[in-house]
């Protein structure tokens, strides 16, 4: 599988990340098993999961994402072949959402004896906290790295200014800095005025820090594919991507999929692969043919002229 340079770390990643987030809940044990196994078996090495996943799924209360995927290491003892994200910061059953130091070190624990791994390869502040100095939260972070729990930290659902300013924080007490945001993303754009409290969708301001310090801080999009709605008709385009040039980028991105033979979705995550800056889908796939048809994205190479297409489309 192609590889992408993750910031500043001077790491390459899967360019197409796996969402594991209802993997133990929704999706069951063995197809989410076997999900892993075919991302695996295509060259995918880079998988995403929090803490929090997913206590809002029937019978669910947090972590078991986390504890399917230190299953999955152990049966398979692939651990070392793997990059591994998990976060921090939002609620779940028994735990209150912020970014102190003493929740950020407890819950990296409990998600590392989960994984069943010493260390988490990518760890997240997943949500801002601005009761929380960041000086304290960053802090936590580096005490994590210094002790081997973490190799490297990133932010999601973080606004520009914020992502500068813990960028500073960091600088000035020597704290990790930021290498990764994973932000709600796709092609399509945002309504004027929508809100989708407590997540923060990609605005022009995120994406134009990101293109300046694309050397130091990588964009990933949650959410890419919108549940299926680019490509079933059951699942409408949510409410807050309704907006005045909505019609206009659909017609576009059907278009450029006709002419390569390719659906929608893949699409969707090969504009990603092809933007500026680079962008990395965290994508989810439930049954093994949405697997294959993601992965499937790789093999779609977007032209110029199809690039100036997709993103010229408007009302």
């Amino acid at each position: 599988m192609r590889t992408i340079p993750l910031g500043h770390t001077g790491v390459e990643v899967s360019a197409l990340c796996l969402g594991a987030m209802y993997f133990g809940t929704r999706t069951g044990e063995a197809t989410s098993l076997a999900l892993l196994d075919q991302y695996v078996a295509a060259g995918g090495t880079f998988i995403d999961t929090a803490n929090i996943y997913a206590h809002w799924a029937e019978g669910g209360q947090g972590g078991e994402s986390e504890t399917l995927l230190g299953r999955w290491m152990k049966q398979r003892g692939n651990r070392a072949d793997l990059f591994i994200a998990s976060k921090v910061g939002f609620e779940y059953t028994g735990v209150d959402r912020g970014l102190s130091a003493g929740r950020i070190e407890a819950e990296c624990d409990k998600s590392l004896r989960r994984l069943g791994v010493e260390t988490i390869d990518l760890y997240y502040a997943h949500v801002d906290d601005r009761a929380t100095p960041l000086d304290e939260t960053l802090a936590a972070f580096d005490r994590l790295v210094q002790a081997g729990k973490v190799r490297y930290v990133g932010a999601s659902n973080y606004t520009a200014w914020r992502l500068e300013e813990a960028r500073a924080v960091s600088a000035a007490g020597g704290y990790p800095v930021f290498c990764g945001v994973q932000q709600r993303h796709t092609y399509l754009r945002p309504k004027p005025g929508a809100d989708f409290d407590p997540q923060l969708a990609a605005n022009d301001d995120l994406l134009d820090f990101c293109r300046v310090r694309s050397a130091e801080i990588t964009l990933l999009a949650y959410s890419p594919l919108l549940g299926g709605a680019y490509t079933r008709a059951d699942r409408p385009v949510p409410a807050e991507y309704a907006g005045p040039d909505t019609d206009a980028r659909l017609a576009a991105l059907r278009a450029v999929a006709a002419a390569h033979g390719a659906t929608p979705n893949q699409i969707v995550l090969a504009w990603m692969l092809h933007s500026d800056p680079v962008v990395i889908p965290v994508f989810a796939a439930s049954t093994p043919q949405q697997m294959a048809e993601n992965l499937g994205a790789l093999d779609v190479a977007l032209s110029p002229s199809d690039m100036a297409q997709l993103n010229g489309a408007s009302g």
